[in-house]
């Protein structure tokens, strides 16, 4: 069955009236949440480390910004906007000892609640707000009269108002514009990472240096690789995310358009797909997440090391050397007048 979208005309403000919002956190969510909620109506304060850059550019765009604990005890709904590594100890150390009976506990993201690094105490209504998009495109959607679709949920509902509280908070900051839809939890962290891993970062990675590897390999000039892989895969994207995927279909060339209706299931097959499937049970299972967290708690070495050597990639020298062609002297993001 369909998911429901739940739209802004559905949603009332009301349960924020003569509350106190706390953000936590003034980074790329912070910031563009806690400024939609404000042009929304929203009393909003800022829970923040004294004496950073983040108190200071938050103090200089007209916030009350105190140290994160004082601004836990002045709230009624405490945002958790902060990178997920950081939250533990900051939950721990700042924001759990001063939560009051029946306040709300926001996150962006549910990878901490879910996966057991915070266990919030049972007095609290525990919610998510999840935008699908990075803060910079929340607030520039917001200031165009418009929204990023977010996921909403409920972990816990001490008051038995806590949907109506997730609700309240999506639309101040602009997501029922577009449309939000009820999830758990756990389908948002699971989806979010199993995407991330096989598609969004590590699938769309590999497939670009592979292809650019595998033309060069075969002899051609690695500038011409690097567009027929990269440069144009941007274009590519942005007719399926405008038009869908048949969509994009109908505006490349049919040659485009025959080559990669038969020669794409051949590449990304069902070996990939069984792939794909290892992958998501890991993260199903935890045992990405016990990866992931013994991998920080070490300083995240293996992960410089693999950015060092992303970092010397020849399609990476190549691309420093062609993007400020794209996007200087010639503009525009370049690109084939076929989309083949």
């Amino acid at each position: 069955m369909a998911a429901r979208i739940i739209r802004d005309e559905e949603v009332s403000l009301d349960p924020l009236k003569g509350r106190t919002v706390a953000v936590i956190g003034y980074g790329s969510q912070g910031r563009a949440q806690a400024l939609n909620l404000r042009d929304s109506g929203v009393n909003v304060i800022l829970g923040l480390r004294p004496g950073g850059r983040s108190w200071e550019r938050a103090r200089r765009e007209g916030f009350d910004v105190y140290p994160i604990p004082e601004a836990v005890e002045r709230a009624d709904v405490v945002m958790v906007l902060i990178p997920d590594m950081e939250q533990p100890r900051v939950w721990r150390e700042q924001i759990e000892p001063r939560l009051g009976e029946g306040m709300t506990v926001d996150f962006a993201h549910g990878f901490t609640v879910h996966y057991g690094l915070i266990k919030p105490p049972e007095y609290v209504d525990v919610v998510m707000v999840a935008p699908k998009g990075p803060g910079q495109l929340v607030r520039e959607e917001y200031e165009r009269g418009r929204g990023v679709p977010a996921l909403v949920a409920v972990y816990q509902d001490y008051t038995g108002r806590a949907w109506d509280m997730v609700l309240a908070l999506a639309k101040g900051i602009g997501a029922t514009r577009a449309g939000v839809i009820k999830t758990t939890f756990r389908e948002e962290t699971e989806t979010d990472l199993i995407g991330e891993q096989t598609v969004l970062v590590g699938g769309l990675m590999e497939l670009i240096t592979k292809g650019f590897e595998t033309l060069v390999e075969l002899g051609y000039q690695p500038e011409v690789a690097y567009f027929e892989v990269l440069n144009e895969a941007k274009l590519i994207m942005d007719l399926i995310w405008r038009y869908g995927i048949t969509g994009m279909l109908e505006r490349v060339s049919v040659t485009a358009r025959y080559g990669g209706l038969t020669v794409g299931p051949r590449v990304i097959d069902e070996h990939v797909r069984e792939n794909m499937r290892r992958a998501a049970e890991r993260v199903r299972s935890g045992e990405f997440a016990r990866e992931w967290l013994r991998e920080y708690e070490s300083g995240m070495r293996n992960l410089e090391r693999l950015m060092e050597e992303r970092r010397r990639h020849l399609i990476e020298e190549v691309g420093a050397r062609l993007r400020p062609i794209i996007f200087g002297e010639a503009g525009g993001g370049g690109g084939g007048g076929e989309g083949s």
